[in-house]
């Protein structure tokens, strides 16, 4: 019961947008499933359960088979399974699905913890316009590394930039 208050104050279009594709999708899945069991149930809860055997009676010459059938009808007992293993699974597949979920809840929050400090340093950066080659060298100190090795074996071309940019060399 405590279940289904649950899923009734889930906002299934959030879930959708923030959760991963094969999350989603697997509860697409398990959603249609339980709308169709509801639909077949509400269909079989609708259907008539009782048989006229007096019209049956006036029908067939066989009495004795409508009598028999009135007495299967009558002395049949539904029988009742234990339904304790399929509610254990029922729970348990329940409780992974909570455990990821909240595992995907923490993943998504750490990405944008991370997102939230990739757009504080983009907007307290300074303007392009504004930086100098020694703020370049102090951010990635392995450039300079990399001109001394190009300068030591005479090499004077960037790796790839030609490709990108196209050959502005006019000899």
């Amino acid at each position: 019961m405590a279940s289904s208050v649950r899923a009734a104050a889930i906002n299934w279009s959030k879930l959708n947008v923030t959760l991963p594709q094969e999350t989603v999708a697997s509860l697409q899945a398990f959603r249609k499933r339980n709308d169709e069991v509801k639909r077949v149930l509400a269909e079989l809860k609708e259907q008539t359960t009782t048989v006229d055997f007096a019209h049956y009676r006036k029908v067939l010459k066989n009495q004795n088979i409508v009598d028999q059938a009135e007495k299967a009808v009558t002395n049949f007992k539904p029988v009742s399974y234990n339904l304790d293993a399929q509610l254990n699974v029922i729970n348990q597949f329940e409780s992974k699905a909570v455990a990821k979920a909240e595992k995907t809840v923490k993943q998504i929050e750490q990405e944008l913890k991370e997102l939230q400090a990739t757009l504080s340093n983009i907007q307290e950066s300074r303007p392009i316009e504004q930086l100098k080659v020694d703020d370049v060298i102090a951010a990635n100190p392995k450039i300079i590394k990399e001109v001394e090795e190009s300068i030591k074996k005479g090499d004077w071309s960037v790796p790839g930039y030609k490709e990108k940019f196209g050959d502005i060399s006019y000899f």
